[in-house]
């Protein structure tokens, strides 16, 4: 299996996860309300639960995977910035530095493909 492959399967697993923690934790829904943004959590746990099906989708619909890669960088992107603004730190925002950054790669790559 290709890296690409392996890389869009674990970005996908890991937001389907996040996603549907978000609905059946507790611990998900505090975060959001300690980030300042409790109205926001419904929507951002969907659009990580949609990205992640779309990601999925995308390894047999190229244009499927740059819209939720690039929608899942810029989603975490913002995560960061969220997480530097209450001040949790580098390593507090540091997984959503990692997401973004895959989401990013994930995004670069399947322009090339789209491209080519």
């Amino acid at each position: 299996m290709p890296l690409l492959e392996v890389l869009i399967i674990f970005s996908s697993l890991s937001f389907l996860g996040y996603g549907i923690a978000y609905f059946t934790t507790t611990h998900m829904k505090s975060e959001f309300i300690r980030f300042g943004l409790g109205k926001f959590g419904n929507l951002t746990a969907i659009l990580e639960i949609v990205g992640a099906i779309g990601l999925l989708v995308g390894l047999f619909h190229n244009s499927i995977l740059l819209i939720s890669s690039g929608g899942l960088a810029l989603l975490m992107f913002l995560g960061v910035g969220v997480r530097l603004k209450i001040k949790d730190g580098l390593l507090a925002s540091s997984p959503a530095l990692f997401y973004c950054g895959l989401n990013l790669y994930i995004f670069i790559e399947s322009i090339k493909i789209f491209l080519d």
